[in-house]
């Protein structure tokens, strides 16, 4: 996967005929290979330019990739964290179209969350309907058949949603309430708030509704929810993450010219008079006409090079907020979906791994692989393993009556202590824009201000659009931004179990004035939400090329197109 780079100026082996004649013969560097640096990566080089991915870990992915672990005589595929999007998705969507690994999800023909009530143990669905309602009014349905609240909450949580819709996000008294602060004075009860509005935000804020920014909450609740009948359709991976992005973006930068360095660490950035100069462990310094930077928050503060107009002690404010997942083998089948929500109880989420792990190939016969989703995991991050199993276990035997009488053969416990920035009331000022007060060098990554929380699809729109603003401020700016065809009509297929798609319902970046945020990814952490509704992107004014990438007049997406 890792391959060496030539540092002389004049050499450029990603030059393409063709393609991308404005960009041709220029070397944009993206440091960090996580979603965002992927996207940023592969915009780039599809617009002609010489595209170099730098990744500090072994493989590319960041926090949505995969490691090996031994189980019995065989090896198991363990994801970092349970990603699940949204049809609304569509950036990351798109990405996927591009990575031509689209089959390899399933997209539900409508939303359909089966919801365990853990008090009762009784089971009830947030469906979308199949009648043919407009939206917003498909939603009452589902809300009013929730049997997880009183009828009276079901009610006052559909008016409710409807308020949320009108907020505005980037009112900073809206960014500056607590979402939890906001449904207590608008008539919504402890039971609606854990049991229907945590149910959607825990998952894609990673914060509890009194710690977590109302204006994420609104864009969650209006994109995947309120702007399209359909946006809220879940889909979920069905092979390894590191299959589904790492893997795929190697193949897919290296068939166009990229270069991808993994175990590969960079130290400093420059400006230079050619342009600039990226400084890696060891000495070595790749010289480049345009700068990515996507990394998180303290990484990247450490990194910002003079002049940038970012403050670096905003990023290291952001802070963090963990995820942890609890890994259970049984030897026979426990969990009768792909997924559970769980109210009322410490677990949150289940999902089946049993075949994107590879356990039903290595496994036992009827053994099933559970991982257990718990976003917001401040109390348990620091746990012994021990407490944390025994806790788990207890709870999954008190809710499953399969799990009293199966046998379990395995149970672990996996951290990401730095899973998402804090998406607390206030963080969008904190939060910089992909452009910087540098010509040919900007930020990406789910912390930079996308509209959206950090999800999926935030990470690939943040990607999309700085490499928009890097490729701007290289001289490849507006109309000179091509649409690409991605990969051969056989890769571009639709996913398992997904309706056709609405004309114009797929996009990648639209000019970041007229940029489409359509909302969350579950990471459950992910809902990754994100449907129709345009929102235009924070204005930079201490940039002065950020208008040439975002012209209104570009046709061009900027991004993967389905």
């Amino acid at each position: 996967m890792s391959a060496g780079g030539d540092t002389r100026p004049g050499h450029r082996p990603g030059d393409r005929a063709g393609t991308g004649a404005a960009a041709r013969g220029r070397r944009v560097v993206v440091i960090g290979g996580g979603l965002a640096g992927i996207a940023a990566a592969l915009v780039a080089a599809d617009e002609g330019a010489e595209a170099v991915l730098l990744e500090a870990r072994p493989r590319l992915g960041g926090a949505t990739t995969s490691f090996q672990r031994k189980f019995q005589d065989g090896t198991l595929w363990i994801d970092t964290g349970q990603h699940v999007f949204m049809r609304c998705c569509t950036a990351y969507r798109g990405l996927l179209a591009r990575l031509g690994v689209t089959q390899l999800t399933t997209l539900q023909p409508r939303l359909d969350v089966e919801v365990l009530i853990a008090g009762s143990l009784t089971r009830t669905r947030l469906r979308r309907t199949r009648v043919p309602l407009p939206a917003p009014l498909h939603l009452a349905p589902a809300l009013l058949g929730y049997r997880a609240i009183p009828p009276a909450d079901r009610i006052r949580a559909a008016l409710a949603a409807f308020r949320i819709g009108r907020l505005d996000q980037r009112d900073p008294s809206v960014d500056g309430d607590s979402f939890g602060g906001w449904l207590g004075r608008h008539g919504q009860s402890a039971a609606a708030t854990e049991a229907l509005w945590e149910l959607l935000t825990v998952a894609t804020l990673n914060a509890p509704a009194s710690e977590a920014s109302l204006g994420l909450a609104a864009k969650v609740v209006r994109t995947g929810l309120l702007d399209g009948a359909d946006a809220g359709d879940l889909g979920w991976p069905e092979a390894p993450l590191q299959q589904l992005h790492g893997d795929a973006a190697v193949r897919a930068l290296e068939a166009v010219g990229g270069t991808v360095r993994t175990a590969t660490k960079a130290r400093a950035i420059t400006r230079s008079a050619a342009g600039w100069e990226v400084t890696l462990d060891g000495g070595e310094v790749l010289v480049a006409d345009g700068v990515v930077l996507a990394v998180p928050p303290p990484a990247a503060a450490g990194l910002l090079p003079e002049g940038s107009g970012v403050d670096p002690a905003k990023l290291r404010e952001l802070g963090v907020s963990p995820i942890i997942n609890v890994h259970m083998i049984f030897d026979r089948p426990v969990l009768d979906g792909p997924m559970l929500a769980v109210v009322g109880s410490p677990i949150q989420w289940i999902f089946d791994r049993t075949v994107s792990s590879g356990l039903a190939e290595v496994g036992p016969p009827g053994a099933q692989y559970l991982a257990l989703s718990q976003s917001a995991a401040e109390e348990w991050v620091d746990q012994p393993a021990n407490d944390l199993r025994k806790l788990f276990v207890e709870e999954m035997r008190r809710l499953f009556p399969a799990a009293r009488a199966a046998e379990l053969l395995e149970v672990f416990v996996t951290r990401e202590r730095t899973a998402t920035f804090r998406q607390a009331p206030g963080s969008l000022g904190l939060r910089p824009g992909q452009a910087t007060s540098l010509p040919g060098f900007a930020l990406a990554g789910t912390w930079t201000d996308t509209g959206w929380p950090a999800t999926m699809e935030g990470a690939v729109r943040s990607g999309i659009a700085a490499a928009r603003e890097t490729l701007a401020g290289m001289g490849v700016a507006g109309s000179a931004l091509s649409v690409v065809g991605h990969g051969p009509p056989g890769q571009r297929g639709e996913s398992r179990g997904e309706a056709p798609t609405r004309s114009g319902d797929i996009e990648g970046l639209t000019p970041a004035s007229a940029v489409a945020t359509e909302a969350g990814t579950v990471d459950v952490r992910t809902v990754s939400a994100a449907a129709t509704a345009a929102e235009p992107a924070a204005p930079h004014t201490a940039t002065p090329h950020t208008a040439t990438a975002q012209t209104e007049t570009s046709k061009s997406t900027g991004g993967f197109p389905v």
